[in-house]
């Protein structure tokens, strides 16, 4: 255990944000209380409180570090459980523009568990700690404040099965809540201003359905995933489920109310119209397992905490409460995963973090991510916003970046370090990068694949 700073923290809310901050706040506090609203203890469903829970998830290659760094032999953890790890580039299939981008080994590793798995696994691990406690099937009410409104003092709660409230007195509240926060108003009844917010309305669907293959579409890949771009609006994330029972699971996207159908004609139709036919190909004559379900997200939105120049002692709010990243970028759980190694920063100066400084330094970790992912949707012309003369030169870039990939392993190798939060976006700007794309990305374009005719036939 590190320097103790206090008795006791509480986190409102179960989230993976929640279990990450946990693990950290365990060495400097002597008791960390988890207060979550679903039943979660050996839960490995989708839940509730996590409707995205049955959709595609990833662990993206920074994010698979950390939680690494944070749950020594996690991964191996997780292959045991089933789950099968891969080189994110020479493992899976990706396709950007309709055309597959040419594979290398990156060294970067990808983990395509589900949510629940993952958040599974990590729960049990951040459950054995023995200073930390969880309170499921509890509802966080409010805040409590001191008399003079300067400093939280903790929340009221009520358990599911309780008639009354309970007030839990803290040293430390952290609100990872998600989306759903209620800390904007809480500020508010309290005489703070709320913080004010970006967004980015990109109108999203997944529609997840689950099948049973009779053929193998995969051969040695993880999974086939054609992106969604401006050109080609409507992609997907394709692999295997653990076993060897041959199940699959397909999330289906669309952005600006193109979404794809859950009835099972309208969710086939919708597959079989992406550029990539091997995904229809597979799942005409597979066998449901499930019927298809969606999952909306109408915007990405950045609650601009950093700006505030007054916050109430012993509060802070970390993950999705904060930002909100559209999920096909797969961003949210690394994002959390690298405030947590902030709060541990501002932790090991032996005193409470300052709330002031604490969100300008996690400002600076979701910084280049929501450059990427709301500049990137951005480059849809039919989404509202500004688009700065830099949002206009980077989508044009990687738009070539993507092009030159198709071409160039190492280029390819490049892409997905920036889009693994390893490397800033920066450095896809170097000048051997930017040879390669500029060599690459204005080549003669062969026709792109072709559908075969068994999928192209309606009759089919």
């Amino acid at each position: 255990m590190g320097k103790l700073i206090g008795d006791r923290v509480l986190l409102l809310g179960g989230s993976m944000a929640a279990l990450l901050a946990a693990r950290v706040l365990s060495e400097h506090y002597r008791e960390v209380v988890m207060v979550e609203r679903d039943e979660v203890r050996g839960v490995r469903q989708t839940r509730r409180g996590v409707p995205h829970g049955g959709h595609a998830h990833g662990l993206i290659a920074r994010g698979q570090q950390i939680f690494e760094q944070h749950f020594p032999g996690l991964t191996e953890e997780l292959r045991v459980a089933g789950v099968v790890p891969g080189d994110v580039n020479e493992d899976i299939r990706w396709y950007f523009n309709g055309r597959q981008l040419r594979k290398a080994v990156s060294g970067l590793v990808s983990v395509p568990a589900t949510r629940p798995v993952l958040e599974f696994h990590l729960r049990e691990r951040v459950l054995k700690i023995p200073n930390v406690v969880l309170r499921e099937r509890h509802d966080v009410l409010g805040l409590v404040f001191s008399a003079d409104d300067s400093r939280v003092t903790g929340a009221r709660v009520r358990a599911h099965d309780a008639f009354t409230d309970e007030v839990i007195d803290t040293d430390l509240v952290i609100d990872v809540t998600g989306r759903g926060s209620r800390t904007p108003p809480w500020l508010a009844e309290h005489g703070y201003d709320r913080p004010g917010e970006d967004k980015v309305k990109i109108g999203l669907a997944y529609t997840t359905q689950h099948f049973q293959l009779q053929s193998d579409p995969f051969g040695d890949d993880i999974a086939i995933i054609p992106v969604a771009t401006p050109s080609h609006p409507r992609g997907g994330f394709f692999y295997r489920l653990p076993g060897d029972d041959n199940r699959v699971e397909l999330s289906l996207t669309g952005v600006l109310g193109d979404h794809p159908p859950t009835d099972q004609e309208g969710f086939l139709a919708f597959a079989r119209s992406l550029p990539v036919p091997e995904v229809y190909a597979a799942i005409r004559d597979a066998e449901p397992v499930d019927q298809p379900i969606m999952f909306g997200f109408p915007a990405s939105v950045r609650k601009r905490y950093d700006r505030l120049t007054r916050f109430p002692q012993g509060y802070l709010v970390m993950g999705d409460a904060v930002c909100s990243f559209n999920p096909v970028y797969g961003q949210g759980m690394t994002v959390a995963a690298l405030e947590s190694l902030t709060l541990r920063r501002h932790l090991e100066r032996g005193h409470e973090p300052r709330a002031v400084e604490f969100f300008a330094d996690i400002s600076r970790d979701i910084d280049a991510p929501w450059e990427v992912s709301a500049g990137a949707d951005l480059g849809y012309p039919e989404v509202p916003g500004r688009r700065s003369l830099k949002t206009r030169v980077a989508n044009a870039y990687m738009a070539r970046v993507q092009a030159a990939a198709v071409h160039d392993g190492e280029v390819t190798n490049a892409f997905f370090r920036t889009a693994g939060l390893i490397d800033p976006p920066q450095r896809l700007f170097r000048p051997s990068t930017v040879l390669k794309v500029l060599r690459h990305s204005g080549r003669r374009e062969q026709p792109g694949p072709q559908a075969p005719a068994a999928v192209l036939d309606p009759s089919a």
